[in-house]
């Protein structure tokens, strides 16, 4: 018996700083939301720094909006690449408009249509839209009005307006039989899951 209640409180001692982390992350939330940064980023820096991906996202946006810290594209970049490196969408989404726009790294459109891609995979419906634009223009890849017009119809299924608003000027500029395929390209990257499209 003895053994076991040593054995449980092993377990116990292991979970309390997984429960002090959640505490510390949703305290560092609260603080975010109240427009408390330095709070904020006390918490979340030595979470990020012990590979927290959530904790890294914050501590990103933070560096690249200038949210209590001077704004620092670099900083951004690395602790977007962190989470990004672990498939993390969202991480993968800014990393692609990073390096979409230029901020803090060269302009490189394979790189954003790298990062796009990944989360665009995942659903995420600003990357789609972002494909979608980058096809329209031919951006880091050959202008595709039928890619084009597949992307942004999927980023507009939502109802999300920069793409629909897109998908309309795409459409304009197509012939049926590529509006056709394009919506056939388009059914079959939801039946894969956006996998491979």
């Amino acid at each position: 018996m003895k053994h076991y209640i040593l054995i449980l409180a092993a377990l116990l001692s292991m979970l309390m700083p997984v429960q002090a982390a959640g505490n510390d992350f949703r305290k560092a939330e609260e603080a975010y939301m109240r427009g408390d940064y330095r709070t904020a980023l006390k918490a979340w820096t030595p979470l990020a720094e012990e590979g927290d991906l959530t904790a890294q996202i914050y501590l990103a946006n933070m560096y690249r909006k200038g949210k209590g810290v001077p704004l620092d594209y670099k900083r951004a970049l690395k602790w977007y690449t962190l989470p990004a490196e672990h498939g993390n969408a969202v991480a993968q989404y800014n990393l692609g408009v990073m390096y979409n726009f230029g901020l803090g790294v060269l302009q490189e459109y394979k790189t954003a249509l790298k990062w796009y891609s990944l989360s665009a995979a995942q659903g995420n419906i600003y990357a789609q839209y972002n494909l979608g634009r980058l096809y329209y223009l031919g951006q880091g890849v050959t202008e595709n009005i039928v890619y084009a017009h597949m992307w942004t119809n999927l980023a507009s299924s939502t109802g999300f307006e920069m793409s629909e608003n897109l998908k309309s000027l795409v459409t304009e500029q197509m012939s049926p039989s590529q509006i056709k395929q394009a919506q056939e390209l388009a059914r079959l990257c939801v039946a894969k899951s956006y996998k491979s499209c």
